[in-house]
């Protein structure tokens, strides 16, 4: 981006309404985030509907807030009561809880959001720097190149996955629902089963809402409210004052500039990785500072630097994981795969072209991004803080009737149909079993996405190449997306059992 095109994205942004966006979108986040069982990705599904109405920019700004948000504010439990609110707060827990048990839990949460900031921040300001690159390499990539892109992205989201197999199912399962209604490119009906319903096809949001926020509704309405009330009771007996969030300068410089520095490296590039996500990142980060610091036997005693790394790389993920998502199409993370049913309700479809053709109006995603980080973070602690530990305290069962509701009227509202209100249900109900046995939802969700991309470049590459598949493997930007797609094969999972490995042993 040039210096003009930052200048009227950071004016966007401050506009009275995007503000207000933006803030909501933060605390929304941070409920979604801390409340045990809830996720930034269902924040953004439930969202999702409620987009239609806003202009591009400021839907983009809303999700970035709850974005950003939910990342964080999982540290926030994982902290005071030992239950991470989102996966990437496990390696938090460690840390954070030792240091809740002798009376320091305010000042472990400073030291946490603290940590969240600049790995927020500057992992916003790479993407923006980095952007400009990925752009001037998108363009290169040919129709041939787009399908092997595409492949790429379907068969590293199996790969990343613990059950191969599963996920190979789940994504045959949203390859399936992205191939009913209409062919475009014969105006054929397919797979109807003679409902004229399903003539035009399934509704993204509708897929979404259902494989993210029905299954997950049901999954909680089936713990046990004691549980709950519980964690309820043990935040109500929590008491903090504002200055006891805020760790002093020399416990900052204990934990060392370079272990910010490190930790949001680590957590951009791990970002940049499809699906790899924020719990790999907080993994890998903690089991390198821990093997480079000078004190490695204080790390699981409640040591500051055992919760700045990998707090550091969980929210540095955020900004890494939108690269391949806006320059490839290819999701970092489940977030992200959601996020992708915001642009396709807007028309948009990410890819190689899309930062040289639009990218005034994804410019104040990037800032939103930053000043979420950079500057909702502190002060919503310094204002919130104390507030934030009766989150838990929320009645769950008037909750996650709120919750339904708004999903299925949300449905309705992005497609005024009765029918795929019900297709969202039967969806829900068969992600919730299937999630039961192993089975992911972002595949499922990737193929909904990516499935339609991957026949159009496939079927036009053949069309005019007259059927010679040879052209995949002679034309150097496809050739180039399939040799990654067996190095990838071959290192994630590598990958994968280092990061478990480093897990098992904090």
């Amino acid at each position: 981006m040039d210096a003009q095109m930052v200048l009227n994205a950071i004016m966007q942004v401050c506009e009275p309404l995007s503000l207000l966006y933006l803030f909501i979108g933060f605390f929304v986040g941070v409920i979604f985030g801390a409340m045990p069982g809830l996720t930034s990705t269902l924040a953004i599904a439930l969202l999702l509907p409620m987009t239609y109405s806003m202009p591009l920019s400021r839907a983009l700004v809303m999700c970035m807030g709850v974005y950003m948000a939910g990342i964080y504010s999982g540290c926030i439990t994982a902290i005071t009561i030992n239950i991470p609110g989102t996966p990437g707060a496990v390696m938090t827990s460690i840390e954070g809880h030792a240091m809740m048990k002798r009376g320091e839990g305010a000042k472990a949460i400073g030291h946490a959001t603290i940590a969240s900031s600049i790995g927020g921040a500057v992992g916003a300001l790479l993407l923006i720097f980095i952007s400009p690159l990925a752009v001037k390499l998108a363009l290169m990539v040919r129709t041939p190149g787009k399908f092997s892109l595409v492949f790429f992205a379907l068969i590293v989201m199996v790969i990343i996955s613990k059950n191969k197999y599963k996920a190979v199912v789940a994504l045959a399962f949203g390859l399936a629902c992205a191939t009913i209604g209409v062919d475009k490119l014969k105006t054929v009906s397919r797979l109807t089963f003679g409902f004229t319903q399903l003539v035009e096809g399934i509704d993204t949001t509708t897929l979404i809402v259902g494989a993210f926020a029905i299954s997950e509704i049901i999954s909680q309405a089936l713990v046990s409210n004691a549980e709950y009330e519980k964690l309820g009771e043990a935040a109500n007996k929590l008491k903090f004052k504002r200055k006891d969030f805020f760790p002093s300068l020399k416990e900052l410089k204990e934990v060392g500039i370079l272990t910010y520095i490190k930790s949001t490296i680590i957590g951009f590039f791990i970002g940049v990785l499809p699906g790899a996500g924020a719990s790999m990142a907080s993994f890998v980060s903690y089991a390198t500072a821990q093997s480079s610091s000078k004190t490695p036997e204080k790390f699981g005693t409640g040591y500051p630097a055992g919760i700045a790394a990998p707090e550091c790389a969980n929210n540095a993920v955020c900004g890494g994981a939108l690269v391949p998502m806006l320059t490839l199409g290819i999701p970092g993370d489940g977030t992200t795969a959601v996020l992708l049913g915001v642009f396709l309700v807007y028309g948009i479809v990410p890819g190689p072209n899309l930062l040289t053709t639009r990218m005034a109006e994804l410019a104040p995603m990037y800032i939103a991004l930053f000043v979420s980080a950079a500057i909702l973070m502190p002060l919503s602690l310094y204002l919130f803080g104390p507030y934030y530990l009766k989150i838990v305290r929320i009645n769950r069962l008037v909750l996650y009737s709120a919750i339904s509701l708004a999903a299925i009227l949300g449905v309705y509202a992005a497609t005024a149909s009765v029918f795929q209100m019900g297709i969202a249900l039967a969806v829900g109900v068969a992600m919730y079993f299937l999630k039961k046995e192993g089975y992911p939802p972002v595949p499922f969700i990737l193929g909904v996405i990516l499935g339609p991309l991957c026949e159009q470049y496939l079927r036009t590459t053949l069309t005019l190449g007259q059927g010679n598949v040879s052209v995949f493997f002679t034309e150097p930007d496809s050739l180039f997306f399939l040799v990654l797609t067996v190095v990838f094969a071959v290192w994630l999972p590598r990958l994968n059992k280092k990061s478990e490995t480093a897990a098992v042993k904090a």
